[in-house]
């Protein structure tokens, strides 16, 4: 009878498991006593308007990737993309090291040569609106496209559908869109209207994570779509985002661009997955060429690292909790302001379930206070603040001299610049600082009606 094989260890190896054990219980004790409850003291305990919530599984997953020295994107970079597509259902999602990045691939992807006549060439025009985020719009302009900017409505903050077709032109090649604080617009709607009119729909996800529309994810609408992972946001990694699609021919397009814009497609340290590594001929080169160094796409590096990605499991597995603690703080503050005399409260888009960013108020204009008084009055009170992001892009200096296009006005966009702010309602906040936050409020307007 033969026994069976012995598997061996290198040399040490259950000692240095051991010791790694040893550290990384000493890293969720030290999470522990770092964490330990501290007492709430109004108007001095800073509310801030976001920021993440991190457990000890999260600085244990951080000091691990360290520990094993993962300083470049591997296995847990791997297993987030996979674990991301199946969290909202979509087939691809790639990595990358900030939602800024995620914008500029999937609008650079659609300049595609490999998509041939429905590529996106300089001068196509691509319908965004004015009062969003810069990098929704940037990735536009750098690829030499022209923005067409639309307004949006005061309460959802988002763009209607009407308004979007309204502003298609002969010159109009695709639509690119964030669900604002949160709170999706009509996608199916408007995903509908893109393929009727042959336009790219690429939906900017980063700051909706969780929500949906009409019981679907947002974040599967459009052509791409994509995430932000920095503090702020539902999920973190520190720095970090991702672009997302179930269009095979896209992720491929993404995946060069992010990866120096190689025509390869193994991974780093991975050869010949092709088996034909030094048979192909591409371009003018000479045939047998290595294909781990022919170029498709004139790309840039913008992977993550091992370390974001390990952050960003235990994040992800926390994001159903995260969610519904924001739809909590957001009805909570609702409630308590339903009936606040001189302010606009914000409200979810019809068939939504928003995974709300941010609290909007908007000053009316008959109220007798300004948006600038009450926005000082909070923060003397500690509670952080935010503008509405651009409010109006087109009155930036950045943008002055731009080539851009203006569909029809930019009315609220205007109002949202001068009239409107937002504050936190992350799973940071518990009850005691929600309600402190909508009694500061209260306590102001009333200070104003006498």
């Amino acid at each position: 009878m033969t026994s069976a094989p012995v598997q061996s260890q290198a040399p040490g190896s259950d000692s240095r498991e051991e010791a790694k054990a040893q550290l990384l219980d000493a890293v969720r004790k030290f999470h522990q006593s770092e964490e330990s409850d501290r007492p709430f003291v109004p108007g001095v305990t800073p509310l801030y308007s976001s920021g993440p919530v991190f457990d000890d599984e999260d600085r244990v997953a951080l000091v691990e990737a360290a520990l094993e020295m993962r300083i470049v994107a591997a296995r847990s970079a791997q297993e987030f993309e996979s674990r991301f597509s199946k969290t909202i259902g979509v087939r691809k999602s790639h990595l990358v090291n900030s939602g800024s990045s995620a914008n500029l691939l999937a609008i650079s992807a659609l300049t595609s040569p490999q998509l041939s006549d429905r590529r996106l060439v300089p001068g196509d025009e691509v319908i965004a609106v004015a009062a969003g985020f810069p990098t929704t719009v940037n990735p536009v302009l750098q690829n030499g496209l022209v923005p067409v900017f639309v307004d949006t409505e005061l309460g959802t903050y988002n763009a209607s559908v009407d308004t979007i077709a309204a502003a298609i032109g002969p010159k109009t090649k695709a639509i690119s869109l964030a669900h604002t604080l949160g709170n999706p617009y009509a996608a199916r709607e408007i995903a509908e209207l893109a393929q009727e009119h042959e336009l790219w729909l690429v939906e900017d996800n980063c700051d909706a994570l969780g929500a949906r529309y009409e019981g679907r994810l947002t974040g599967t609408f459009g052509d791409l779509s994509t995430l932000s992972c920095y503090p702020a946001h539902h999920i973190t990694m520190g720095e970090g985002g991702v672009v997302s699609t179930s269009d095979l021919h896209l992720a491929r397009i993404v995946e060069s661009l992010r990866d120096w814009g190689r025509d390869c497609w193994c991974a780093p340290g991975e050869d010949n997955k092709c088996a034909k590594r030094f048979r192909w001929q591409l371009g003018t080169l000479p045939e047998g060429y290595d294909h781990k160094y022919i170029y498709s796409h004139v790309g840039y590096n913008l992977k993550a690292t091992d370390s974001q990605a390990a952050l960003g499991l235990t994040q992800l597995a926390k994001l159903p909790v995260f969610v519904e603690a924001r739809r909590r703080n957001w009805q909570r503050l609702h409630d308590a302001l339903a009936d606040v005399p001189g302010l606009l409260l914000p409200s979810a888009t019809p068939n939504s379930e928003p995974s709300w960013f941010g609290f909007v108020l908007t000053v009316l204009p008959d109220a007798p206070f300004t948006r600038r008084e009450l926005v000082a009055f909070l923060e003397a009170r500690s509670i952080g603040t935010r503008q509405v992001f651009a409010g109006n892009l087109t009155r930036h200096p950045a943008y002055q001299g731009t080539n851009y296009r203006v569909a029809g006005d930019l009315t609220n966009s205007d109002i949202i610049t001068e009239q409107s702010f937002w504050i936190g309602v992350h799973p940071g906040l518990s009850d005691e600082k929600i309600d402190y936050m909508a009694q500061s409020v209260t306590d102001f307007v009333r200070s104003k009606a006498r």
